[in-house]
């Protein structure tokens, strides 16, 4: 038996910190990972540094902001940045096996970024030139290029139950193939498994059973601030947000949550089978496992939807680590309040497993010491950027585009239902945050000073212009398209030619 751990590290897309029974949601059916939570610790106030898939990754795998890997912009041909040792690669240079499955979102595709292996599921991309292991699985089993005959688009809320036979959904495929690589592991070296869920992520196709399940479970509807009832006299990214909200009515917003939690309660249920195989396989008392998402979605909740917003249901994600039998730093039935960001994940399982951390790595160790006064978050360098300071209570939100600020005091209000911004009993508070956001500024972000003040860029309406891609559409891809680079999508499709025209 090998003397340090196994690891078990599960990321899924688009999952909200809210999205778990344990968290008192009234709707979602979590019971493994409320389970996983009793028998560890859940974090309560886990933040992803740039709530995208890019970059979010990049930060997990390499435990460094997007100050130092460089990419807060999601572009998707960046590959990682040399001389910065990958969680798989440390895992392997201190002798470990480490194998993923499922969504890596790298740059080359077939980059292994230090695991031995990678079962890639690239969410239909052949764009970039590879035709990834889910797509050749698909060809296998009898249905190539069918994986999007369903038409949902991948950043779209429109849905419908999955089309093609249950074992074919991209969920029991990354289920299958991690629990087939730890079966096959090597029983002299420990295992560094990672398994990259592509779903709850549009496109919303759950097995029709999942849905069925939510058939007579009311679905909460969403909570909208008085802030973010309207887009008028709104900061330009969100009224942006909130008239592609408007296009849907309320009966299909909840229809939507309906099949987002169906996706969620499938992907609980897969990850039992991981623990069973663990249990079956005589290793689950020394196997350490870690849950997170890479970063939310806004679900209708303050008339928006999807991520790339550092509003609670899209920056703040779920952190659940349930440790070996016997280590008491994990314990069981605890929740831990500190604040923690996804550059944490990478020193923290490696703390756990006593390898020590590389120079590189700027997070903290969870159950070590150090904790951070704040929380820097970053997204964009155009006119749809937003900035976040996160002290641990409150949370300040800044959008360049008319120097517009939001504050909010999570403690007392975890919804976001108040903008105490202009609250003249908050102005301590504003000013502080606001001394530490522009230090924390560099690059492009200092084109929004002058003569050393933050002053941003003048304000502007959006008006919504044509989305001609229906937000990335896939499409029949057998035989599979050409490699392209034209853009794929446009984030928020405007009158105009737009800065951000970014696959996702």
């Amino acid at each position: 038996m090998p003397e340090k751990p196994n690891v078990v590290l599960i990321v899924t897309d688009h999952w909200s910190a809210a999205l778990l029974g344990i968290a008192g949601h009234p709707s979602i059916q979590t019971p493994t990972l409320d389970e996983l939570s009793r028998n560890g610790v859940r974090f309560t106030k886990a933040y992803s540094e740039h709530p995208a898939c890019l970059g979010a990754r990049r930060t997990i795998m390499t435990g460094t902001p997007p100050r130092t890997h460089g990419d807060r912009v999601f572009n998707p041909t960046l590959p990682l940045p040399e001389g910065i040792p990958t969680l798989a690669q440390t895992f392997r240079d201190a002798g470990y096996q480490a194998h993923a499955v499922g969504k890596i979102h790298v740059f080359p595709q077939r980059d292994r970024i230090g695991f031995d292996d990678v079962l890639l599921d690239d969410e239909g991309r052949p764009n970039f030139g590879v035709h990834d292991d889910y797509e050749t699985y698909l060809g296998d089993a009898g249905f190539p290029g069918q994986g999007y005959l369903h038409g949902m688009s991948n950043n779209e809320y429109a849905y419908r139950p999955w089309h093609l036979p249950e074992e074919t959904h991209a969920t029991n495929w990354a289920t299958r193939g991690i629990t087939r690589q730890i079966k096959r592991r090597d029983p002299r070296k420990p295992g560094f498994w990672y398994v990259g869920y592509r779903h709850p992520h549009p496109p919303l196709v759950p097995l029709k059973c999942y849905l069925d399940l939510y058939r007579d479970i009311p679905i909460d509807t969403p909570h909208v601030a008085e802030w973010a009832q309207s887009p008028d006299n709104q900061v330009y990214t969100v009224q942006a947000r909130i008239l592609r909200m408007l296009k849907h009515n309320p009966s299909q917003i909840i229809a939507a949550r309906r099949a987002f939690y169906a996706l969620c309660t499938h992907i609980d249920h897969q990850i039992r089978l991981i623990i069973g195989t663990l249990r079956e396989e005589s290793i689950l008392d020394e196997t350490i496992i870690m849950f997170t998402s890479d970063h939310g979605d806004m679900l209708g909740n303050h008339n928006m939807l999807a991520k790339r917003l550092f509003y609670e249901n899209s920056a703040h994600v779920p952190m659940i680590v349930m440790g070996t039998r016997d280590d008491v730093r994990t314990g069981h039935h605890r929740t831990c309040d500190r604040l923690v960001g996804q550059q944490d994940i990478m020193p923290t399982l490696l703390d756990l497993c006593g390898i020590d951390i590389p120079e590189t790595v700027e997070g903290l160790p969870m159950f070590g010491t150090g904790e951070r006064d704040f929380l820097f978050g970053e997204d964009g360098e155009e006119d749809h950027s937003s900035r976040m300071i996160h002290d641990g209570r409150h949370k300040l939100i800044y959008y360049p585009v008319g120097h517009r600020f939001q504050l909010f005091d999570l403690s007392e209000d975890p919804l976001e239902m108040s903008d105490l911004a202009t609250d003249p009993g908050r102005a301590a508070d504003l000013k502080r945050l606001q001394g530490i956001l522009a230090n924390q500024m560099y690059g492009s972000d200092l084109k929004w000073f002058r003569n050393g003040e933050l002053v941003g860029k003048p304000d502007r309406e959006f008006t919504p212009g044509a989305n001609r891609t229906l937000y990335a559409q896939r499409g029949n891809q057998w035989p599979p398209p050409p490699p392209s680079d034209k853009a794929a999508m446009q984030w928020y499709p405007e009158d105009r030619t737009s800065t951000e025209t970014l696959m996702d």
